[in-house]
């Protein structure tokens, strides 16, 4: 981890790939959304279109966190510093990839929204950064490539939500099978010989 990056981004960094190891999904992606969302710890950033707030780092809607009040999840819980508000967001892309229609691009657009207009201008820009993310994953890490069948659509495992005050469990399930046209995403391999390489600048 470059040392000169600012604490919220080493945070970041760190959070989101841990979480995408985690959760079994694209640590690339999980990274674009964080930089594209660019939220930070405390903060609530109102929606004039219908008077909700975006909060915390990965910027979760709060009409989205009355849906996970029935699980203690509260918007303290993801306006937090620390590892958390990342954990629910692979948590939240992990059920999107799996369980959405479209390809993985539109997919993990439905993190910000499910209408077309707005989730194919956000596609177009994650698609953008995922490629960067997984650049540099590729030099500092160990990665592989995702399997991408023809066939887009893919087997559901289910996952547990994860609690706000412990750590986050989910059911293991095998590669997903996801479909993308131009761009094979890449996620950490996690295990004994899968540490950083050297060269972190």
């Amino acid at each position: 981890m470059p040392l000169d990056l600012p604490p919220y981004m080493q945070e970041r960094i760190v959070c989101s790939i841990a979480a995408a190891a985690k959760y079994e999904i694209p640590a690339n992606i999980i990274l674009a959304v964080a930089e594209k969302e660019n939220g930070r710890a405390g903060q609530w950033v109102r929606n004039s279109s219908n008077g909700s707030h975006d909060v915390g780092p990965l910027q979760f809607n709060t009409n989205y966190l009355r849906e996970l009040a029935q699980y203690g999840i509260a918007p303290i819980h993801v306006a937090a510093a620390g590892c958390y508000p990342f954990d629910l967001a692979a948590w939240r892309l992990r059920k999107h990839i799996k369980n959405d229609k479209g390809d993985l691009w539109t997919r993990a657009a439905n993190y910000h929204s499910r209408t077309p207009q707005f989730n194919q201008v956000y596609r177009a820009d994650l698609m953008v950064r995922a490629a960067k993310w997984a650049d540099w994953l590729s030099k500092r890490y160990k990665t592989h490539d995702l399997a991408l069948p023809a066939n887009a659509q893919a087997t559901v495992t289910s996952s547990a939500l994860p609690a706000p005050t412990s750590t986050p469990a989910s059911t293991p399930a095998s590669t997903p099978a996801w479909s993308s046209p131009k761009y094979v995403p890449r996620r950490l391999i996690v295990g004994t010989n899968a540490a950083p390489a050297e060269d972190m600048r």
